[in-house]
Order: C-alpha cells, then sequence, then structure tokens
C-alpha cells in the first residue's frame, strides 16, 4: 500500500480527514476532496505533507468525477485507491412519511449513490492499471436496518451497499471493492450544532447504548477503511463491515455490567 495514490471524496473533514491521515501515514499520496470545505481541505493537505493535494469538485456532477480523477493520474501518474466517503441526508423522523418529498430522496440519492458509482466509473480505467486497487464505499447501519437521520438516507444508503455487491462482481479481478456501516460517528459536526458539552453528552449516551462501551469517533471508521484497501485484504471483495462498536447486537432489553439502558 506504500506509496500509492488514493482520491478521498469529502476528504477535508469528518471521517474523510481521518481516512488521509490515515493513508498518509503510511506513505498514500490522497487527492482530498471537497466540495465547499476549502480551508480545511488545504489544511489537511498542508498537515500530511506528502505530496497530497485538495481537489474541488462537486460530484454529485459526472464531469466534476471525470475532473477529479484526472487531477490524480496528470499529478500522480497513477491512482489505486478510492474512498467514496461524501455524502448528505435531512434530517426527518421516519413516521413522518409528509416530510419527505421527490427532490429530497434525488437529492440524497444524487451524492449518496449516483456520485458514488460515478467516481467508480471514472476511476476504473486507472485503477485497472495498478497492482492493488481497491474502493471503499462509506455506507451506514441506516442502509441495513432501515434506520438513521430519514427513510431517504437510509434507502440511499441501503442502495450503496447493494451496488457495492454489484461493482465487486463486474470490476474483480482487478478492482475490490467493499464498504463500510457506520452507526454513531461523533464528528465535529455534532460538535458544532450541540458544543462541546452537548457532544459529550451524546457520546456518553451512546457509549452506554453499545456492548464495546464507547461511541465512536472518525478516527474508529478510518480504521476499517485502511483494512480494506489494504493488499493484505486481496481476497475480501463484494463485502460490507459493520463498524458500530456492536450497537446493532443490542436489542435494547438486555443490562451488563458497568452499563445503563
Amino acid at each position: 500500500m506504500d506509496q500509492g495514490v488514493a482520491i478521498v471524496t469529502g476528504g477535508g473533514t469528518g471521517i474523510g480527514a481521518a481516512v488521509v491521515r490515515r493513508l498518509a501515514a503510511r506513505g498514500v499520496r490522497c487527492v482530498i476532496n471537497y466540495a465547499h470545505s476549502r480551508a480545511e481541505a488545504e489544511a489537511l493537505a498542508a498537515e500530511v505533507a506528502n505530496g497530497s493535494i485538495a481537489v474541488q469538485a462537486d460530484i454529485a456532477d459526472d464531469a466534476e468525477c471525470r475532473k477529479l480523477v484526472a487531477a490524480a493520474t496528470d499529478t500522480f501518474g497513477r491512482l489505486d485507491f478510492l474512498v467514496n466517503n461524501a455524502g448528505r441526508t435531512k434530517h426527518v423522523m421516519h413516521e413522518d412519511l409528509d416530510g419527505l418529498d421527490a427532490e429530497d430522496f434525488i437529492d440524497i440519492y444524487r451524492l449518496n449513490t449516483i456520485a458514488a458509482f460515478q467516481m467508480v466509473r471514472a476511476c476504473a480505467p486507472a485503477m485497472r492499471e495498478g497492482p492493488m486497487s481497491a474502493v471503499v464505499n462509506v455506507a451506514s447501519i441506516a442502509g441495513i436496518h432501515g434506520v438513521g437521520s430519514s427513510i431517504a438516507y437510509a434507502a440511499s444508503k441501503g442502495a450503496l451497499i447493494t451496488m457495492t455487491q454489484s461493482l465487486a462482481r463486474v470490476l474483480a479481478p482487478a478492482i475490490r471493492v467493499n464498504a463500510v456501516a457506520p452507526g454513531y460517528v461523533g464528528t465535529g459536526w455534532f460538535e458544532k450544532s450541540l458544543g462541546v458539552e452537548g457532544k459529550a453528552k451524546l457520546d456518553a449516551n451512546v457509549a452506554r447504548r453499545t456492548p464495546m462501551a464507547m461511541a465512536p469517533q472518525a478516527e474508529d471508521i478510518a480504521g476499517p477503511i485502511e483494512m480494506l484497501l489494504d493488499p493484505a485484504g486481496r481476497a475480501i471483495t463484494g463485502e460490507t463491515w459493520r463498524v458500530d462498536a456492536g450497537f446493532h447486537l443490542d436489542t435494547g432489553g438486555s443490562r451488563r455490567p458497568g452499563r445503563e439502558n
């Protein structure tokens, strides 16, 4: 994996930024894609200081996806890894069926599902040339269990998981395609929304509800993504790894020592 080249969409903040840091520590040069977070993406490129670059592109636009790939290949002459991390949602209680309309579904699918497909399609020709190419799609447990911020979000992530399997089948053996499905992730978004104390309380509440007694942070998701990209996992493709501290194991009816439900 050393000396490879990766594109990380939504790479300036949150999970994407944590992925860039982990990959850069292993010698991987990254194209840090951003739509709006220019300052954060450029600061991250300067921080890792290994030749990684920040590139603006709205990956909901297919032409912008191809521009992003060209930036990688023109700069580094190769492309080995893709992390489809960029995404969006709209927070609507699931029982509020009138809280979503067709445009909400289209907007969410456009980035969470269609853009991921467009990025894989744009990257595939260059990635087929490499000896260790791999894609990781950032899905969600919402796409497995039908939970999360809205029905539209859950549906888009479910589609992304199914698409991961389809792409793994058609791109093998040259390119492996896998997904991670995080649960709660304590990113800076929560700190901005709730403040430092509010996020700390939320983290503590999540930790009480998980078998591992923890509230996963961005770095906890970045680790499994790195593992799925590593050539040591060359026999793994078409998989979706739940990364939720075991939250999906808890039916809500059990109590364990040291935990409060």
